[in-house]
């Protein structure tokens, strides 16, 4: 009995892992239509604003999404886009989109998550051309790999994996 309870356990803290994705798209969905910021690829992954959120939520998302593409864009710059961004845990992020819109593509640009939540992303790529077009765009031969949990182009990559199984992450 106590395997099956963290078993239990162990899916319940993954779930709430994984809700974290959709609550923070709904915040940048509801943040870009207040204008805090421009991204007009969560649009695709999220499609209504949803409620209302508290000013310092925005504020908080705002602070986090300039750092992080300052860092970013930094490193890209510095390295001349010689080289290579993993993005763990990158739910549905739009950054790719972002850097192919400002000619800032690395080499090739890695996302990891969870299969359930790289199957969502990838099911909005292949049924969206906006998000599909930038792809086709940067892949430079007539096939595309794209599978259920997973999508490797010349510049682009989403893998669905559990980091926490890192013996089969060395071996994929």
């Amino acid at each position: 009995m106590a395997s099956r309870q963290s078993f239990t356990d162990s899916d319940t803290a993954d779930e709430a892992v994984r809700a974290t994705c959709d609550d923070a798209s709904i915040c940048k969905r509801f943040a870009t239509s207040k204008s805090y910021w421009k991204d007009p690829y969560i649009q695709y992954f999220v499609r209504q604003i949803g409620e209302r959120k508290a000013p310092e939520i925005n504020r908080g998302y705002y602070a986090r999404v300039q750092g992080v593409n300052h860092i970013l864009d930094t490193f890209l710059r510095k390295t001349t886009c010689d080289c290579q961004v993993v993005n763990l845990g990158a739910g549905l992020d739009t950054t790719f989109w972002r850097l192919k819109d400002e000619n800032l593509l690395p080499k090739k640009y890695f996302e990891v998550d969870f299969p359930m939540i790289v199957a969502r992303k990838l099911h909005n790529i292949k049924t969206k051309p906006p998000l599909s077009k930038p792809i086709i765009e940067t892949h430079s031969t007539d096939s595309l790999l794209i599978e259920s949990h997973s999508l490797d182009s010349d510049r682009y990559c989403v893998v669905g994996a559990d980091l926490r199984d890192l013996p089969r992450w060395r071996t994929s």
